[in-house]
This record gives structure tokens, C-alpha cells and sequence, in this order.
């Protein structure tokens, strides 16, 4: 074979490997790792600032009105920001198990994850109002942003694996 058609035979092969990696169930628009791992962060972070939260309330940690409001705060920040490129359809934990919890029904009953949501935001809303005046406030305001979460971990997130 001369060497000419050996890079006309390669570029084809090269060309044909692309063109069918385009069509499998693993192709590059649906690796979703990046986005599964932002979304584990993001909701790490969320978790860490409800631990520094609850061991204010707790009464573990003494009650800092500043050190509280500032937390808060942070928490208000996260569930304000834009995430949906964070959960494209097809990263759930039936088409990726063991790589996610997260449940198909985040994407199939849509409207509801919304209003969800907007509950978490509305009830930390209410935590920053609270967390700086006093433990019995913040203690309060910490119990409904407590609910919000179950309220969307409940019916959307599946069992740890």
C-alpha cells in the first residue's frame, strides 16, 4: 500500500470512528460527569453550611448573630443561582445508576421540582430575616429551610447506593 492511500485509508477510518461514537449511547453530548459532579458540589456546599447552621441551633456552636446571618446568607446565595445546566435530562440515577441520585421524576414532573424550589428560596429568605436577631429565631427559620430540603429530597432523591 503506498503511503498515500494508507493516510486516505486512516483519515476514513479516523472519519468513521467519529461518526459512530456520534451515534452511541455514550457519545460526548451525553457524558453528563461534569454536570453531576457541579451539582454534587454545589450540593455540598449546601450541606456544609446547614451543618455550621444546625450546630448553631443545636446549641452545639454558641449563637454568633453575625457568624448566623452570614451563613444564612451564603445559603440564600446558592438557591438563588441559575443550576439547570446542572441537571440535563438523561443524569438521572436509572440512566447513570450508581453515579447520581438524583431521580427520573426530577425531569418528568418538572413544574413540581420549580415549586419546590421556590419554597427553599422563600423559606431562606425567611432564615436571613431571622438568623441575626436571636437562637430562638434562627432555631425556627432553621426548621421550615429543614423542611424545604426534605421536600425535594424526598420524592427526587433515591437511596444512597
Amino acid at each position: 500500500m503506498t503511503r498515500r492511500a494508507l493516510i486516505s485509508a486512516a483519515a476514513a477510518l479516523a472519519f468513521a470512528l467519529v461518526a459512530f461514537a456520534g451515534t452511541g449511547t455514550a457519545s460526548a453530548q451525553e457524558d453528563h460527569s461534569g454536570a453531576i459532579k457541579a451539582r454534587l458540589a454545589y450540593m455540598q456546599l449546601n450541606g456544609f453550611f446547614m451543618g455550621q447552621l444546625a450546630g448553631i441551633a443545636k446549641g452545639q456552636v454558641p449563637y454568633d448573630g453575625a457568624q448566623a446571618s452570614g451563613i444564612a446568607n451564603n445559603l440564600l446565595a446558592l438557591s438563588t443561582m441559575d443550576v439547570g445546566a446542572m441537571w440535563p435530562p438523561g443524569s438521572d440515577n436509572g440512566a447513570l445508576p450508581g453515579k447520581t441520585r438524583a431521580k427520573a421524576e426530577v425531569w418528568t414532573t418538572f413544574p413540581a421540582v420549580v415549586e419546590k424550589a421556590d419554597a427553599m428560596t422563600k423559606a431562606l429568605e425567611g432564615l436571613v430575616a431571622a438568623a441575626g436577631t436571636d437562637l430562638a429565631s434562627l432555631q425556627g427559620a432553621f426548621g421550615a429551610v429543614g423542611a424545604a430540603c426534605g421536600g425535594c429530597h424526598r420524592p427526587f432523591r433515591a437511596e444512597r447506593f
